[in-house]
Protein backbone atom coordinates (compact mmCIF):
# COMPACT_ATOMS: atom_id res chain seq x y z
CA UNK A 1 0.00 0.00 0.00
CA UNK A 2 1.34 3.42 -0.94
CA UNK A 3 0.72 5.75 1.97
CA UNK A 4 0.67 8.72 -0.36
CA UNK A 5 -2.50 7.36 -1.94
CA UNK A 6 -4.24 6.58 1.35
CA UNK A 7 -6.82 8.87 2.93
CA UNK A 8 -6.33 10.11 6.47
CA UNK A 9 -8.63 10.93 9.36
CA UNK A 10 -7.68 13.63 11.84
CA UNK A 11 -7.61 13.09 15.58
CA UNK A 12 -10.53 15.49 16.28
CA UNK A 13 -12.61 13.89 13.53
CA UNK A 14 -11.94 10.37 14.80
CA UNK A 15 -12.56 11.36 18.43
CA UNK A 16 -15.89 12.92 17.43
CA UNK A 17 -17.03 9.56 16.04
CA UNK A 18 -16.18 7.62 19.19
CA UNK A 19 -19.18 7.17 21.49
CA UNK A 20 -18.09 8.75 24.79
CA UNK A 21 -20.68 6.75 26.76
CA UNK A 22 -18.71 3.58 26.06
CA UNK A 23 -15.62 5.10 27.67
CA UNK A 24 -17.12 6.65 30.81
CA UNK A 25 -17.72 3.44 32.70
CA UNK A 26 -15.22 0.68 31.99
CA UNK A 27 -16.20 -1.62 34.83
CA UNK A 28 -15.99 -4.50 32.35
CA UNK A 29 -12.37 -3.87 31.42
CA UNK A 30 -9.54 -1.37 30.92
CA UNK A 31 -10.09 1.91 29.07
CA UNK A 32 -7.82 0.98 26.17
CA UNK A 33 -10.13 -1.93 25.30
CA UNK A 34 -13.06 0.47 25.18
CA UNK A 35 -11.21 2.66 22.70
CA UNK A 36 -10.17 -0.41 20.69
CA UNK A 37 -13.79 -1.64 20.60
CA UNK A 38 -15.00 1.75 19.39
CA UNK A 39 -12.35 1.89 16.65
CA UNK A 40 -13.24 -1.63 15.56
CA UNK A 41 -16.92 -0.62 15.45
CA UNK A 42 -16.11 2.34 13.24
CA UNK A 43 -14.07 0.14 10.90
CA UNK A 44 -16.72 -2.59 10.71
CA UNK A 45 -19.49 -0.06 10.03
CA UNK A 46 -17.44 1.59 7.29
CA UNK A 47 -17.30 4.97 9.03
CA UNK A 48 -13.52 4.57 8.95
CA UNK A 49 -12.63 2.91 5.68
CA UNK A 50 -9.98 0.36 4.84
CA UNK A 51 -6.49 1.80 4.21
CA UNK A 52 -7.31 5.01 6.07
CA UNK A 53 -4.33 6.49 7.93
CA UNK A 54 -5.16 6.86 11.62
CA UNK A 55 -3.96 9.82 13.70
CA UNK A 56 -0.78 9.62 15.70
CA UNK A 57 -1.08 8.24 19.22
CA UNK A 58 -0.27 11.56 20.90
CA UNK A 59 -2.77 13.52 18.77
CA UNK A 60 -5.59 11.07 19.44
CA UNK A 61 -4.80 10.96 23.17
CA UNK A 62 -5.17 14.75 23.33
CA UNK A 63 -8.49 14.68 21.43
CA UNK A 64 -9.83 11.89 23.67
CA UNK A 65 -8.35 13.40 26.85
CA UNK A 66 -6.62 10.14 27.80
CA UNK A 67 -2.99 9.17 28.20
CA UNK A 68 -0.83 8.34 25.23
CA UNK A 69 -0.15 4.92 26.78
CA UNK A 70 -3.90 4.19 26.66
CA UNK A 71 -4.11 4.98 22.94
CA UNK A 72 -0.89 3.06 22.26
CA UNK A 73 -2.37 0.03 24.03
CA UNK A 74 -5.59 0.30 21.98
CA UNK A 75 -3.59 0.48 18.74
CA UNK A 76 -1.46 -2.48 19.79
CA UNK A 77 -4.57 -4.54 20.56
CA UNK A 78 -6.00 -3.77 17.10
CA UNK A 79 -2.68 -4.56 15.42
CA UNK A 80 -2.46 -7.91 17.18
CA UNK A 81 -5.95 -8.82 15.98
CA UNK A 82 -5.32 -7.72 12.40
CA UNK A 83 -7.53 -4.65 12.14
CA UNK A 84 -4.72 -2.13 11.68
CA UNK A 85 -1.07 -2.18 10.71
CA UNK A 86 1.90 0.11 11.31
CA UNK A 87 4.29 1.23 8.57
CA UNK A 88 7.65 2.45 9.76
CA UNK A 89 8.09 6.13 9.04
CA UNK A 90 4.61 6.39 7.55
CA UNK A 91 1.97 5.84 10.21
CA UNK A 92 -0.80 3.50 11.28
CA UNK A 93 -3.39 2.32 8.77
CA UNK A 94 -6.65 0.39 8.75
CA UNK A 95 -5.82 -2.97 7.19
CA UNK A 96 -7.03 -3.48 3.61
CA UNK A 97 -9.99 -5.79 3.02
CA UNK A 98 -7.91 -7.81 0.57
CA UNK A 99 -7.47 -7.80 -3.18
CA UNK A 100 -11.01 -7.57 -4.51
CA UNK A 101 -11.92 -7.97 -8.17
CA UNK A 102 -13.57 -4.97 -9.77
CA UNK A 103 -17.32 -4.73 -9.41
CA UNK A 104 -17.87 -5.12 -13.13
CA UNK A 105 -15.86 -8.35 -13.25
CA UNK A 106 -17.70 -10.21 -10.49
CA UNK A 107 -20.36 -11.67 -12.75
CA UNK A 108 -17.94 -12.86 -15.39
CA UNK A 109 -19.74 -14.02 -18.51
CA UNK A 110 -23.41 -13.91 -17.59
CA UNK A 111 -24.38 -16.12 -20.53
CA UNK A 112 -21.92 -18.81 -19.45
CA UNK A 113 -22.75 -18.67 -15.73
CA UNK A 114 -24.94 -21.42 -14.30
CA UNK A 115 -26.84 -19.01 -12.05
CA UNK A 116 -25.69 -15.37 -12.10
CA UNK A 117 -27.24 -13.21 -9.38
CA UNK A 118 -24.42 -10.68 -9.08
CA UNK A 119 -26.06 -7.98 -11.16
CA UNK A 120 -29.56 -6.74 -10.49
CA UNK A 121 -30.15 -6.48 -14.23
CA UNK A 122 -33.41 -7.76 -15.71
CA UNK A 123 -33.94 -9.51 -19.01
CA UNK A 124 -34.87 -7.38 -22.01
CA UNK A 125 -38.23 -5.65 -22.15
CA UNK A 126 -40.68 -7.24 -24.61
CA UNK A 127 -40.85 -3.80 -26.24
CA UNK A 128 -37.17 -3.71 -27.13
CA UNK A 129 -37.18 -5.86 -30.28
CA UNK A 130 -39.69 -3.61 -32.06
CA UNK A 131 -37.75 -0.52 -30.99
CA UNK A 132 -34.59 -1.93 -32.53
CA UNK A 133 -36.45 -2.85 -35.71
CA UNK A 134 -37.67 0.72 -36.08
CA UNK A 135 -34.19 2.03 -35.27
CA UNK A 136 -32.67 -0.25 -37.92
CA UNK A 137 -34.90 1.33 -40.55
CA UNK A 138 -34.27 4.86 -39.38
CA UNK A 139 -30.51 4.50 -39.24
CA UNK A 140 -30.31 3.90 -42.99
CA UNK A 141 -30.81 7.61 -43.56
CA UNK A 142 -27.74 8.42 -41.45
CA UNK A 143 -25.11 6.30 -43.17
CA UNK A 144 -23.73 9.24 -45.14
CA UNK A 145 -22.90 11.09 -41.92
CA UNK A 146 -19.86 10.42 -39.75
CA UNK A 147 -21.82 8.50 -37.11
CA UNK A 148 -20.80 10.61 -34.12
CA UNK A 149 -23.10 12.57 -31.83
CA UNK A 150 -20.85 13.83 -28.98
CA UNK A 151 -23.67 15.16 -26.80
CA UNK A 152 -26.20 12.61 -28.00
CA UNK A 153 -28.77 12.74 -30.79
CA UNK A 154 -30.84 15.89 -30.53
CA UNK A 155 -34.11 13.96 -30.79
CA UNK A 156 -33.08 11.73 -27.88
CA UNK A 157 -31.99 14.65 -25.73
CA UNK A 158 -35.31 16.33 -26.46
CA UNK A 159 -37.19 13.14 -25.55
CA UNK A 160 -35.30 12.87 -22.25
CA UNK A 161 -35.93 16.56 -21.55
CA UNK A 162 -39.66 15.99 -22.15
CA UNK A 163 -39.53 13.12 -19.64
CA UNK A 164 -38.22 15.50 -16.97
CA UNK A 165 -40.72 18.21 -17.85
CA UNK A 166 -43.44 15.60 -17.40
CA UNK A 167 -42.13 15.09 -13.87
CA UNK A 168 -42.32 18.80 -13.12
CA UNK A 169 -38.66 19.74 -13.74
CA UNK A 170 -38.13 22.43 -16.42
CA UNK A 171 -35.60 20.90 -18.83
CA UNK A 172 -34.40 21.43 -22.39
CA UNK A 173 -32.04 19.47 -24.61
CA UNK A 174 -29.25 21.80 -23.44
CA UNK A 175 -29.55 20.21 -19.99
CA UNK A 176 -28.96 16.65 -21.26
CA UNK A 177 -25.78 14.72 -22.07
CA UNK A 178 -26.29 11.19 -23.44
CA UNK A 179 -23.81 8.58 -22.18
CA UNK A 180 -23.14 4.87 -22.71
CA UNK A 181 -25.12 3.81 -19.64
CA UNK A 182 -25.37 5.11 -16.10
CA UNK A 183 -21.89 4.00 -15.07
CA UNK A 184 -20.35 6.17 -17.78
CA UNK A 185 -22.53 9.04 -16.61
CA UNK A 186 -21.44 8.61 -12.99
CA UNK A 187 -17.79 8.37 -14.02
CA UNK A 188 -18.02 11.54 -16.10
CA UNK A 189 -19.57 13.50 -13.23
CA UNK A 190 -17.16 12.21 -10.58
CA UNK A 191 -14.15 12.73 -12.85
CA UNK A 192 -15.25 16.33 -13.41
CA UNK A 193 -15.82 17.31 -9.79
CA UNK A 194 -13.64 14.99 -7.68
CA UNK A 195 -10.27 16.44 -6.78
CA UNK A 196 -7.61 14.24 -5.13
CA UNK A 197 -8.46 14.03 -1.45
CA UNK A 198 -12.06 15.14 -2.00
CA UNK A 199 -14.69 13.67 0.28
CA UNK A 200 -17.91 12.26 -1.12
CA UNK A 201 -20.93 11.48 1.03
CA UNK A 202 -22.55 8.17 0.09
CA UNK A 203 -25.52 6.40 1.58
CA UNK A 204 -24.48 3.23 3.34
CA UNK A 205 -24.98 0.62 1.93
CA UNK A 206 -24.50 1.95 -1.57
CA UNK A 207 -23.79 1.01 -5.17
CA UNK A 208 -20.27 -0.51 -5.23
CA UNK A 209 -19.30 1.10 -8.51
CA UNK A 210 -19.40 4.56 -6.93
CA UNK A 211 -17.03 3.54 -4.16
CA UNK A 212 -14.59 2.11 -6.71
CA UNK A 213 -14.78 5.14 -8.98
CA UNK A 214 -14.34 7.61 -6.12
CA UNK A 215 -11.27 5.80 -4.82
CA UNK A 216 -9.77 5.51 -8.31
CA UNK A 217 -10.00 9.30 -8.63
CA UNK A 218 -8.25 9.87 -5.31
CA UNK A 219 -11.41 10.70 -3.39
CA UNK A 220 -12.71 9.31 -0.13
CA UNK A 221 -16.23 8.05 0.50
CA UNK A 222 -17.89 9.19 3.74
CA UNK A 223 -20.64 6.68 4.60
CA UNK A 224 -24.03 7.87 5.86
CA UNK A 225 -26.14 5.01 7.29
CA UNK A 226 -29.54 4.63 5.64
CA UNK A 227 -32.42 2.69 7.15
CA UNK A 228 -35.47 2.21 4.90
CA UNK A 229 -37.66 2.32 7.99
CA UNK A 230 -36.13 5.54 9.35
CA UNK A 231 -35.40 7.91 6.50
CA UNK A 232 -35.73 10.90 8.84
CA UNK A 233 -32.57 9.74 10.57
CA UNK A 234 -30.76 9.75 7.24
CA UNK A 235 -31.15 13.52 6.90
CA UNK A 236 -29.76 14.10 10.39
CA UNK A 237 -26.84 11.74 9.72
CA UNK A 238 -26.06 13.42 6.39
CA UNK A 239 -26.14 16.84 8.04
CA UNK A 240 -23.77 15.66 10.75
CA UNK A 241 -21.40 14.03 8.23
CA UNK A 242 -21.36 17.20 6.14
CA UNK A 243 -20.43 19.30 9.19
CA UNK A 244 -17.73 16.89 10.33
CA UNK A 245 -16.15 15.94 7.00
CA UNK A 246 -16.63 18.99 4.74
CA UNK A 247 -17.46 16.99 1.59
CA UNK A 248 -17.67 18.59 -1.82
CA UNK A 249 -19.96 15.95 -3.34
CA UNK A 250 -22.73 13.60 -2.28
CA UNK A 251 -24.08 10.56 -4.12
CA UNK A 252 -27.62 9.47 -3.26
CA UNK A 253 -30.25 7.14 -4.72
CA UNK A 254 -33.47 8.64 -3.32
CA UNK A 255 -35.76 6.15 -5.07
CA UNK A 256 -35.48 2.41 -4.32
CA UNK A 257 -31.83 2.65 -3.41
CA UNK A 258 -29.46 -0.13 -4.42
CA UNK A 259 -29.26 -2.36 -2.38
CA UNK A 260 -31.38 -1.26 0.61
CA UNK A 261 -34.53 -0.44 -1.36
CA UNK A 262 -34.99 2.77 0.66
CA UNK A 263 -37.16 5.51 -0.81
CA UNK A 264 -37.11 9.01 0.61
CA UNK A 265 -40.56 10.57 1.21
CA UNK A 266 -41.27 13.97 -0.30
CA UNK A 267 -40.57 16.06 2.81
CA UNK A 268 -37.40 14.07 3.53
CA UNK A 269 -35.90 14.51 0.05
CA UNK A 270 -36.68 18.22 0.16
CA UNK A 271 -35.03 18.53 3.55
CA UNK A 272 -31.99 16.51 2.44
CA UNK A 273 -31.60 18.50 -0.76
CA UNK A 274 -31.80 21.79 1.16
CA UNK A 275 -29.29 20.49 3.72
CA UNK A 276 -26.73 19.58 1.06
CA UNK A 277 -27.24 22.94 -0.66
CA UNK A 278 -26.73 24.74 2.66
CA UNK A 279 -23.41 22.93 3.08
CA UNK A 280 -22.41 23.78 -0.53
CA UNK A 281 -22.32 20.09 -1.43
CA UNK A 282 -23.07 19.20 -5.04
CA UNK A 283 -25.48 16.25 -4.99
CA UNK A 284 -25.26 13.53 -7.61
CA UNK A 285 -28.73 12.01 -7.82
CA UNK A 286 -28.85 8.48 -9.22
CA UNK A 287 -32.34 7.88 -10.62
CA UNK A 288 -31.63 4.57 -12.35
CA UNK A 289 -34.28 2.90 -10.16
CA UNK A 290 -36.69 5.84 -9.96
CA UNK A 291 -39.15 4.28 -12.43
CA UNK A 292 -39.21 0.84 -10.78
CA UNK A 293 -42.24 1.25 -8.52
CA UNK A 294 -43.91 -2.16 -8.22
CA UNK A 295 -46.93 -1.60 -6.01
CA UNK A 296 -48.51 1.44 -7.58
CA UNK A 297 -46.97 3.93 -5.18
CA UNK A 298 -47.29 7.44 -6.60
CA UNK A 299 -44.43 9.17 -8.37
CA UNK A 300 -42.62 11.61 -6.12
CA UNK A 301 -41.13 14.99 -6.88
CA UNK A 302 -37.59 14.43 -8.22
CA UNK A 303 -34.83 15.05 -5.71
CA UNK A 304 -33.59 18.63 -5.94
CA UNK A 305 -36.65 20.02 -7.70
CA UNK A 306 -37.22 22.48 -4.86
CA UNK A 307 -33.61 23.74 -4.70
CA UNK A 308 -31.61 25.76 -7.26
CA UNK A 309 -30.90 23.77 -10.39
CA UNK A 310 -27.15 24.16 -9.96
CA UNK A 311 -27.25 22.22 -6.65
CA UNK A 312 -27.83 18.81 -8.24
CA UNK A 313 -26.65 16.65 -11.13
CA UNK A 314 -28.99 13.81 -12.05
CA UNK A 315 -28.11 10.44 -13.56
CA UNK A 316 -30.61 8.37 -15.55
CA UNK A 317 -30.58 5.23 -17.66
CA UNK A 318 -32.66 2.72 -19.60
CA UNK A 319 -30.71 -0.22 -18.14
CA UNK A 320 -33.24 -1.23 -15.48
CA UNK A 321 -36.53 -0.40 -17.18
CA UNK A 322 -35.54 -1.73 -20.62
CA UNK A 323 -32.30 -3.75 -20.68
CA UNK A 324 -28.69 -3.47 -19.60
CA UNK A 325 -27.61 -4.24 -23.16
CA UNK A 326 -29.22 -1.00 -24.36
CA UNK A 327 -26.28 1.22 -23.48
CA UNK A 328 -28.07 4.53 -23.10
CA UNK A 329 -27.77 6.69 -20.02
CA UNK A 330 -27.69 10.42 -19.43
CA UNK A 331 -26.66 13.31 -17.23
CA UNK A 332 -29.13 16.09 -16.49
CA UNK A 333 -27.68 19.32 -15.12
CA UNK A 334 -27.69 23.10 -15.33
CA UNK A 335 -26.31 24.01 -18.76
CA UNK A 336 -23.05 25.58 -17.55
CA UNK A 337 -22.28 22.68 -15.23
CA UNK A 338 -23.22 20.17 -17.92
CA UNK A 339 -20.71 21.73 -20.29
CA UNK A 340 -17.90 20.82 -17.87
CA UNK A 341 -19.18 17.22 -17.63
CA UNK A 342 -19.48 17.01 -21.42
CA UNK A 343 -15.88 18.17 -21.82
CA UNK A 344 -14.73 15.42 -19.44
CA UNK A 345 -16.82 12.81 -21.19
CA UNK A 346 -15.54 13.79 -24.63
CA UNK A 347 -12.07 12.67 -23.55
CA UNK A 348 -13.49 9.23 -22.78
CA UNK A 349 -16.16 8.66 -25.41
CA UNK A 350 -16.73 10.15 -28.87
CA UNK A 351 -20.32 9.00 -29.16
CA UNK A 352 -22.89 6.52 -27.93
CA UNK A 353 -24.08 3.97 -30.50
CA UNK A 354 -26.46 5.71 -32.91
CA UNK A 355 -28.54 2.54 -33.25
CA UNK A 356 -29.00 2.34 -29.48
CA UNK A 357 -29.93 6.00 -29.33
CA UNK A 358 -32.54 5.63 -32.06
CA UNK A 359 -34.04 2.66 -30.21
CA UNK A 360 -34.11 4.75 -27.04
CA UNK A 361 -35.95 7.55 -28.87
CA UNK A 362 -38.67 5.05 -29.80
CA UNK A 363 -38.90 3.72 -26.24
CA UNK A 364 -38.98 7.17 -24.63
CA UNK A 365 -41.98 7.91 -26.83
CA UNK A 366 -43.93 5.16 -25.05
CA UNK A 367 -42.21 5.29 -21.68
CA UNK A 368 -45.36 4.89 -19.60
CA UNK A 369 -45.90 1.52 -21.27
CA UNK A 370 -42.21 0.64 -20.78
CA UNK A 371 -42.56 1.30 -17.06
CA UNK A 372 -45.80 -0.65 -16.74
CA UNK A 373 -44.39 -3.71 -18.51
CA UNK A 374 -41.27 -3.71 -16.35
CA UNK A 375 -43.31 -3.31 -13.17
CA UNK A 376 -45.55 -6.25 -14.08
CA UNK A 377 -42.57 -8.50 -14.78
CA UNK A 378 -40.58 -7.46 -11.71
CA UNK A 379 -43.56 -7.69 -9.37
CA UNK A 380 -44.06 -11.32 -10.33
CA UNK A 381 -40.42 -12.25 -9.76
CA UNK A 382 -40.25 -10.26 -6.51
CA UNK A 383 -43.32 -11.97 -5.06
CA UNK A 384 -41.99 -15.36 -6.16
CA UNK A 385 -38.63 -14.65 -4.52
CA UNK A 386 -40.19 -13.38 -1.29
CA UNK A 387 -42.40 -16.47 -0.98
CA UNK A 388 -39.45 -18.81 -1.55
CA UNK A 389 -37.20 -16.96 0.89
CA UNK A 390 -39.82 -17.00 3.62
CA UNK A 391 -40.43 -20.69 3.08
CA UNK A 392 -36.84 -21.95 2.66
CA UNK A 393 -34.82 -19.30 4.53
CA UNK A 394 -37.01 -18.20 7.44
CA UNK A 395 -34.00 -16.99 9.44
CA UNK A 396 -33.04 -14.51 6.74
CA UNK A 397 -34.68 -11.19 7.47
CA UNK A 398 -35.55 -8.57 4.88
CA UNK A 399 -37.97 -5.78 4.16
CA UNK A 400 -40.16 -6.36 1.12
CA UNK A 401 -39.38 -3.36 -1.11
CA UNK A 402 -42.17 -1.64 -3.00
CA UNK A 403 -39.77 -0.96 -5.85
CA UNK A 404 -36.32 -1.74 -7.20
CA UNK A 405 -34.90 -5.08 -8.28
CA UNK A 406 -33.51 -6.86 -5.20
CA UNK A 407 -33.90 -7.91 -1.59
CA UNK A 408 -31.37 -6.78 1.03
CA UNK A 409 -31.22 -9.62 3.54
CA UNK A 410 -29.84 -9.72 7.07
CA UNK A 411 -28.11 -13.06 7.55
CA UNK A 412 -28.51 -15.33 10.60
CA UNK A 413 -25.86 -15.18 13.30
CA UNK A 414 -22.77 -17.16 12.38
CA UNK A 415 -23.11 -16.77 8.61
CA UNK A 416 -20.85 -14.37 6.75
CA UNK A 417 -21.73 -13.24 3.26
CA UNK A 418 -18.14 -13.58 2.06
CA UNK A 419 -18.04 -17.25 3.09
CA UNK A 420 -21.55 -17.89 1.78
CA UNK A 421 -20.70 -16.41 -1.61
CA UNK A 422 -17.57 -18.55 -1.88
CA UNK A 423 -19.54 -21.71 -1.09
CA UNK A 424 -22.34 -20.76 -3.49
CA UNK A 425 -19.80 -20.09 -6.24
CA UNK A 426 -18.50 -23.65 -5.94
CA UNK A 427 -22.07 -24.78 -6.65
CA UNK A 428 -22.54 -22.64 -9.74
CA UNK A 429 -24.35 -19.73 -8.09
CA UNK A 430 -22.71 -16.32 -8.47
CA UNK A 431 -23.54 -13.64 -5.91
CA UNK A 432 -22.02 -10.34 -4.80
CA UNK A 433 -20.79 -10.40 -1.19
CA UNK A 434 -22.37 -7.92 1.18
CA UNK A 435 -18.95 -6.36 1.78
CA UNK A 436 -19.04 -4.88 -1.71
CA UNK A 437 -21.93 -2.57 -0.80
CA UNK A 438 -19.97 -0.86 1.97
CA UNK A 439 -16.89 1.29 2.25
CA UNK A 440 -14.79 -1.19 4.20
CA UNK A 441 -15.67 -4.14 6.41
CA UNK A 442 -19.38 -3.38 6.71
CA UNK A 443 -22.25 -5.64 5.57
CA UNK A 444 -20.59 -9.03 5.69
CA UNK A 445 -23.73 -9.93 7.65
CA UNK A 446 -25.97 -9.00 4.70
CA UNK A 447 -26.67 -10.52 1.31
CA UNK A 448 -28.28 -8.94 -1.74
CA UNK A 449 -30.65 -11.22 -3.67
CA UNK A 450 -31.74 -9.77 -7.04
CA UNK A 451 -35.12 -10.88 -8.32
CA UNK A 452 -34.20 -10.31 -11.95
CA UNK A 453 -33.81 -13.84 -13.28
CA UNK A 454 -36.47 -16.33 -14.40
CA UNK A 455 -38.72 -17.97 -11.81
CA UNK A 456 -36.96 -21.29 -12.37
CA UNK A 457 -33.49 -19.76 -11.88
CA UNK A 458 -34.57 -17.93 -8.74
CA UNK A 459 -36.01 -21.17 -7.35
CA UNK A 460 -32.75 -22.99 -8.04
CA UNK A 461 -30.71 -20.21 -6.41
CA UNK A 462 -32.84 -20.21 -3.25
CA UNK A 463 -32.57 -24.00 -3.01
CA UNK A 464 -28.76 -23.74 -3.06
CA UNK A 465 -28.78 -21.01 -0.43
CA UNK A 466 -31.16 -22.98 1.77
CA UNK A 467 -28.87 -26.02 1.69
CA UNK A 468 -25.83 -23.90 2.52
CA UNK A 469 -27.63 -22.00 5.25
CA UNK A 470 -28.95 -25.14 6.94
CA UNK A 471 -25.53 -26.80 6.76
CA UNK A 472 -23.86 -23.74 8.24
CA UNK A 473 -21.32 -22.02 6.01
CA UNK A 474 -17.79 -21.63 7.33
CA UNK A 475 -16.92 -18.35 8.96
CA UNK A 476 -13.58 -16.64 8.35
CA UNK A 477 -10.90 -18.10 10.58
CA UNK A 478 -9.44 -14.85 11.86
CA UNK A 479 -9.12 -14.41 15.60
CA UNK A 480 -10.69 -11.00 15.53
CA UNK A 481 -13.63 -12.21 13.44
CA UNK A 482 -12.57 -9.70 10.82
CA UNK A 483 -14.62 -10.70 7.74
CA UNK A 484 -12.64 -12.18 4.87
CA UNK A 485 -13.29 -10.67 1.46
CA UNK A 486 -13.80 -13.79 -0.61
CA UNK A 487 -15.62 -13.93 -3.91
Amino acid sequence: MDSLDATAISAPELAARIDPSTLRDRSDGPLYLGIADELRRLIESGEVTAQTRLPAERALSISLDVSRVTVASAYRHLRDSGWISAQRGSGTYVSPTGSLPSWGSLAGDRDAATLELVNASPSASPLLADAYAIAAERIRGRFDAGGYAPLGLLELREAIAAYYRGRGVPTTAENILVTAGATDAIHAVLATFTEPGARVLVEHPTYPGVVELTHSLGGRCIPVPVDPDDTEGFVAAADRAARQSAPTLAYFMPDFSNPSGARLPLHTRRQLSATMHRHSVLTIVDEVAADLSLDGSPDLEPFGAATPDIATVTIGSTSKTVWGGLRVGWVRAEAGRLAHVAATYARRQLSVSILDQLAAVELMGKYDEVRRVRADLSRATRDHTVALMRDHLPDWHFRVPDGGLSLWCSLPDGIRSSALVAEAHSRGLLLAPGLRFGTGYAFDDHQRIPFTRSLHEISSAVEILARLSSAGTPTPSIASNRPAAVV
